[in-house]
């Protein structure tokens, strides 16, 4: 694949990858299976938040996001202050000068569009901003992919976000929700589509099967976060925590008194708090934590499951894409459309008002009607990947209108 002046086309990828969020991982190797099949002598890096794991796990180049390293602690202490200052304005800078050595950039998935979970506008919104006007202005290509959206009340942060979207070559957007919330902000969405999300795209695991014996209790998945409320909801994000934390906990005794075995599962490494918590209250050999370290070891647990209950968006996916019965306990609005997008949309709870009593009846009706779920998910599923089919081709024409790939054969890496 060569570029108009006879090169490889150098394409970047660009987000919080390899920061422990294993979603954003997930979303980040889909979309590098697009580019390994489809234009495998793309030279191909990464600007992202955790470049070592990025180059370890995934075998490409990867560059640091922010050029101060303690951009996500808070800074309290003059010196700490002066640099977060200093680092955005060398931010400003790297990132010109990463964005200009591209004929392409992506955004793979992830919800970069949304303020669902506490954020500052000086945070990823700004390092986002950078990279899209940067594009613009050196002439490359930046497509934001399957990516997530939500309507934002901080005016500094909305701002932010819509004009980078505004400056994107290419949009589309991973539920219909998000289209809309774009347009409510104010971007022109008439030539935006809306494809299922990339981690659809990822290999489909079998499942193993639970191994108990006829008519015993199978095990079941929990997937817990550490939930504080969305940006919104600073001044009240301990109760809401505190709420969240006390239904699961007495949903997962619940199910130990049952006699089920319960897997707790995370998402992102903030999370083991949740679990470590869950696990001294409840205090038992039924329960217990799986160490996954990325989206195919999400996937594996909850093949071997009964059923499964989660918070985090990409918990839900995995176990969705799996075909296991799956009960939501939604924190936004993207975990809804998910759940409808599945055929699953009367098996969601609200994450900020966990009822124990209330989930467990509604694990029970999807237990009840496992056979026909995962019927249903089967069919979804196969809808979805041929959507994304269709997205990866629409992206080629879009942003490899001169490709030639007769002579490809492997993936190289960015020098």
């Amino acid at each position: 694949m060569k570029s108009p002046h006879g090169t490889p086309v150098r394409v970047g990828v660009f987000g919080l990858l390899g920061s422990g969020n294993l979603g954003n991982d997930g979303s980040l190797e889909a979309m590098l299976g697009y580019l390994r099949a489809k234009h495998p002598e793309a030279v191909v890096d990464a600007l992202c938040g955790g470049p070592e794991v990025v180059e370890a796990r995934y075998g490409i180049p990867a560059t640091r996001l922010h050029w101060y390293r303690g951009e996500y602690r808070t800074a309290s202490r003059a010196g700490a202050i002066a640099g977060k200052g200093l680092g955005k304005l060398v931010d400003a800078f790297r990132t010109a000068a990463w964005v200009r050595r591209h004929d392409v950039v992506i955004i793979p998935g992830m919800g970069v569009l949304e303020a669902t979970l506490p954020l500052r506008p000086w945070g990823f919104p700004y390092s986002l901003f950078l990279l899209c006007a940067s594009g613009r202005l050196f002439g490359t290509r930046v497509a934001l992919v399957s990516v997530g959206a939500a309507a934002i009340g901080s005016r500094p942060t909305r701002a932010l976000v819509r004009w980078s979207a505004r400056l994107a070559t290419y949009r589309s957007y991973r539920d219909a929700p998000s289209r809309d919330a774009m347009r409510a902000m104010g971007v022109d969405t008439a030539r935006d589509e809306v494809y299922p999300d990339l981690a659809f795209a990822l290999p489909t695991l079998p499942r193993t099967g639970t191994g108990t014996p006829p008519g015993a209790p199978g095990p079941v998945c929990v997937g817990v976060m550490a939930f504080h409320g969305s940006n919104d909801d600073r001044a009240r994000a301990e109760e809401i925590y505190r709420r969240y934390l006390d239904g699961t906990t007495r949903f997962v005794r619940a199910l130990v008194e049952d006699g089920r075995p319960v897997r707790l599962l995370t998402g992102d490494g903030v999370d083991t708090a949740v679990v470590a918590s869950i696990l001294d209250t409840v205090d038992s050999p039924l329960v217990t934590a799986a160490e996954a370290s990325s989206v195919t070891d999400l996937m594996k647990e909850m093949a071997a499951a009964d059923t499964v209950v989660a918070t985090r968006y990409h918990n839900l996916i995995c176990a969705l894409k799996v075909g296991t019965p799956t009960l939501s306990l939604s924190y936004a609005a993207k975990s809804d459309a998910l759940m409808a997008q599945m055929g699953l949309e009367a098996y969601c709870h609200p994450a900020r008002e966990v009822d124990a009593d209330r989930l467990l009846k509604q694990f029970r009706e999807l237990e009840q009607s496992s056979a026909e779920v995962r019927r249903t998910l089967i069919e979804r599923n196969a809808v979805a990947v041929q959507r994304l089919e269709h997205q990866f081709t629409a992206l080629t024409a879009v942003l490899f209108p001169t490709t030639d790939h007769t002579h490809a054969t492997t993936l190289r890496k960015a020098p």
